[in-house]
Formats: structure tokens, C-alpha cells, sequence
């Protein structure tokens, strides 16, 4: 991140870059004439199963929590040499699926078979319009605000390393949580469109952000360096799936830094958590305060068992250690 920082200090752009390149940013938004476009690109490096849906709703996210609603999409799609037909029929179908539900339009891309590449990656292109007047980001933490979370961690994460380790978790975890965790993509769902919507329709909402790598941990890191703010989030507080835990138990791994899509962070003031805590009930939606935003020179920490634990840099993302094992 630090070399990105210096590298972006140093870009120019024209009048019309509203948010251009920053840390801790999700999107892209550009004054085309009167109206704001948000603007996300984001790849899909981590797996070759079920890109077609990961692609759209991971691009969409971003482009909901700067309170935009996703409407054109672009994909460009680089395939080793030797890939079965039956792989690239497999994800248009899912792309289809996946745009047609969110009611997005597939508008462009591109198609190449390279040796550059010794498993598919696909990267996704998302443009939104900005739904209301206030354009959300994550520079807007103020000291005293609430930190909601919704769902639970790492749901992406969760269903990735099941999808690719389905015959070792057989043998260790029950399953009846494994039957759940087969349907995580879309039960609890990768998607925080919804939660997003929500939120910038009916409160102040001051940040927005979904974890995606690094997981939670990372998310918050972004937000703190974006709104030079510090951040205090309680582990006891944290929704953690029992699948989540089972299979972080088995590999060794930690639930906050791992691929956390599916759950949405919102940074709201006290008077309003409560509000945006009690909508989401009602539209069947959990949501729990995990934390507060703090003085900057209180950093990044995590409060576990009475144990105050700094965080001075966003963490890799805890799937790195499995990745060589993957596909």
C-alpha cells in the first residue's frame, strides 16, 4: 500500500475525476456531464470454479457501497492454452445468470487464450450511476462513530477453500455444515448490494466498504488510512459462521484476514446504528456493532480476551496459504 500511495500521490487528472485512484477507495467516480459514474475493475485470481458469479457480484459491490447502483458490465477472460470448450460454456452461462438477476447489462469485453496465464483469470469492469446526491467514501470516518458489520466473515473465503478442499473437510467436519457451506455463495451470499442500497437510502452513512482481500482486518485498515481516523473493533462482538471457524480451525487459519466478500462494513454515527441496525431486521438482514472509530494515534487494534492487539499493516490474505494447493 505505501508504494501505491506514492505512486498515486504523483497522477494528475482532469476536473471531471471526482474520486480518482486512493487507498481504501472502491471505486472510480467521474462528472460526466452533469451525471456521476462510479467505475470498478476487480479480477478473479483465486479459483477457477463459479467466475461467472463471482465476477458480477464482487464488481457490483464496490460500485453499490459509494451508493451507485451497478447497471453496465465488461469482462475480459484469459484462458491457458489446452482450456476445455466446456469451461468457457460453463462460465457465460453463470455470467448470464448472474447480470440477468442484478439486472446489469453485459456491454463489452474480451476473449484470449495465452500462455501468460496457466489457469483462467477473469477480470471483471463494473459502471453505475449514482442513485442519489451524496457520493459515499471511506474518507468520511468520524472519531465516535459506530462499526456495523453484516452477516458474518468471510463468506467468499469460506466457500472457496470448500470448493477446493471438499474431500479433506469430508473427513473432519460434520455434514450438516458442509450442506451449508455448499450454498454460501448464495445463502448468506457473496452480494452486499442489497445491504448497501439500505443503508445509503435511509441513514447518514459516513463509509461503506465490503472486505474483500485480507479480509475484515484489511477493510478496516483501508478505512482507517482513508479517513486518518484509528479503529477499535472488539473479537467478541465479530459475527464468525460455526463453518467459518470449523474450517479456519482445520487449516490454521484467521477468519478476520481471510476473503471476506458477503459482508458489508458501515460507518455511521451512534444516533444512527441503532436505526440502520433495526431496517435491516426487518428486511431479514443480521447486523451486528463490532467496534468504534477512534484518534488516529490509537491506530488499528483488536480487542480480544482483554488483549489489545495492534494492527500496523494490512495483513495477506489468510487463502495465500493454501492458494499453491489449489486447482
Amino acid at each position: 500500500p505505501y508504494i501505491l500511495h506514492k505512486f498515486f500521490s504523483s497522477l494528475s487528472c482532469d476536473n471531471s475525476v471526482v474520486v480518482g485512484p486512493r487507498i481504501g477507495e472502491d471505486a472510480a467516480v467521474i462528472n460526466a456531464g452533469g451525471k456521476y459514474l462510479v467505475i470498478k475493475t476487480d479480477p478473479i485470481t483465486f479459483t477457477s470454479r463459479n467466475m461467472g458469479w463471482y465476477v458480477v457480484n464482487i464488481n457490483a459491490n464496490d460500485i453499490a457501497c459509494m451508493g451507485a447502483v451497478p447497471h453496465w458490465f465488461l469482462a475480459t477472460v484469459l484462458l491457458p492454452p489446452g482450456e476445455k470448450k466446456d469451461f468457457l460454456e460453463e462460465f457465460f452461462n453463470q455470467l448470464q445468470r448472474s447480470y440477468s438477476e442484478m439486472g446489469i447489462c453485459l456491454i463489452g469485453g474480451h476473449t484470449e487464450v495465452t500462455s501468460a496465464v496457466t489457469r483462467p483469470v477473469v477480470v471483471g469492469q463494473m459502471i453505475g450511476e449514482l442513485k442519489g446526491k451524496s457520493i459515499i467514501t471511506n474518507t468520511n470516518a468520524k472519531i465516535g462513530d459506530d462499526i456495523l458489520l453484516t452477516k458474518g466473515l468471510a463468506i467468499e473465503g469460506t466457500h472457496l477453500i470448500y470448493q477446493e478442499k471438499k474431500d479433506e473437510l469430508k473427513e473432519k467436519i460434520p455434514s450438516r455444515f458442509l450442506k451449508n457451506v455448499d450454498q454460501f455463495l448464495k445463502n448468506p451470499g457473496i452480494s452486499v448490494v442489497k445491504e448497501a442500497t439500505i443503508a445509503a437510502e435511509n441513514v447518514d452513512v459516513h463509509c461503506m466498504h465490503d472486505p474483500t482481500e485480507g479480509g475484515l482486518i484489511a477493510g478496516l485498515w483501508e478505512i482507517a488510512t482513508a479517513s486518518k481516523v484509528g479503529i477499535c473493533v472488539k473479537w467478541e462482538d465479530i459475527p464468525i459462521f460455526e463453518e467459518t471457524k470449523l474450517i479456519c480451525e482445520k487449516y490454521k487459519i484467521n477468519p478476520l484476514s481471510l476473503l471476506a466478500s458477503g459482508s458489508l462494513i458501515v460507518v455511521t454515527s451512534p444516533q444512527e446504528s441503532d436505526r440502520l441496525i433495526s431496517i435491516y431486521r426487518e428486511n431479514g438482514i443480521k447486523c451486528r456493532k463490532i467496534g468504534k472509530i477512534v484518534s488516529p494515534e490509537k491506530g488499528v487494534s483488536i480487542v480480544k480476551g482483554g488483549e489489545i492487539i495492534g494492527i500496523s499493516k494490512p495483513p495477506k490474505d489468510e487463502l495465500t496459504k493454501l492458494v499453491k494447493n489449489l486447482n
